[in-house]
Formats: structure tokens, sequence, C-alpha cells
């Protein structure tokens, strides 16, 4: 049997710090959506609505790497609260396009604004600087500065977010900087089942 190397216990190790604040900003956001009806799901739903307007049912499924029928169920609640609306694609009638509802931008808009004060509540240790240190760092580790747009929420315009890879920017019904969502996709989703 081989000996496991000894890890040094003065090293700094970031992971349970990060699963710490994490908890605190997800119990943060989970308080400051109810009031809107809405969950991390709901809230990634509509924020890549927003960046990829008129977006196919089943596109969206991809991006948000959802089984269709977990998508339709999601829709359904988003369209109940008339936050969204389906209508049939007039290129292909089998399909549905998904779009953001004036009403839904503006929940969104509204909830966005709620998890930025969430997010200074959590992070009211730390001043601006620090701050914006945490997040360039932050970042880098997610998967560097090109997904700094899609966190910010402006995914993507133009080539600044396509980064090296034309065929991702170019699919049908996807987001540029497609690791990035994704990367943001699945935390939100994990965070939510």
């Amino acid at each position: 049997m081989e000996e496991v190397p000894a890890v040094d216990p003065h090293a700094h190790r970031s992971g349970a710090l990060l699963d710490h604040l994490s908890r605190r900003m997800r119990l943060r956001a989970e308080t400051v959506l109810a009031p809107f009806g809405l969950r991390p799901r709901h809230l990634v739903a509509l924020t890549v609505l927003r960046a990829t307007p008129g977006t196919t049912q089943q596109a969206l499924a991809g991006t948000l790497m959802m089984d269709g029928t977990n998508v339709v169920g999601l829709l359904n609640e988003l369209e109940a609260d008339r936050l969204i609306e389906r209508r049939r694609s007039p290129e292909d009638r089998r399909r549905h396009i998904v779009e953001l509802t004036a009403r839904g931008a503006a929940t969104l808009a509204e909830a966005e604004s709620a998890l930025a004060g969430a997010e200074d509540d959590v992070l009211a240790a730390l001043g601006p600087e620090q701050r914006e240190t945490l997040f360039q760092l932050l970042q880098l580790a997610v998967g560097g500065p090109e997904c700094a747009e899609v966190v910010a929420g402006n995914a993507c315009a133009g080539d600044a977010c396509a980064g090296d890879e034309p065929e991702a920017a170019a699919a049908p019904g996807r987001v540029a900087a497609e690791p990035c969502v994704e990367a943001l996709v699945d935390a939100h989703l994990r965070q939510d089942a």
C-alpha cells in the first residue's frame, strides 16, 4: 500500500471557507427571492432567456443542461406567473420559442437588485477593493477573465465573450462563453436541487 503524502496542517485551504460562504450566500439569496416566487433555477432560466431572446425550448433545455420534461415544468411555472411566454416557431410549428415578458424582465431586474443587496450583506466585512479582488480570483478559478461578462449578466456582447471558440458562439440558441454559463447554471441548479 502506498503511503499517502502528509498535508501541511498550516497551509491555508479554501474549500471549507468557500463552502461556508456559499451556504450563507445561498440562504440569504433564497430569502430575498422568496417574495418574488423565484427559486435559483427560475432565476437562471430568466437570465439565460434575457441573454438569448427568442431561444427555442429545446435550446434552452440544452443550455440549462436539463431534460426536456423538466424544462417544460420549469417553463410552466414561469408562464403561470406571466414571466415568460411561449409561442410556436414560424419556421417550424413543432418548436416553441420562449421569451421573457415585460413583467419577467422587470421581475428579473428587481430580483437581481435584491440579490445584490443580499451579497452586500454577506460580504459586508470586505471593502470595495477587497470585493473586486475576491471577484477576480473567483472568476479565474471558475474559468478565466472571459467569464466576467457572463457572471455580470452581459452574456455576451461580441467577441469579448466568444473567446477562441467560434463554434460555441455560433451554435443556434446557445450563449457564447458556454463554459462560463454552464458553470453558473450547474452551480445554481445544484443549490436548487
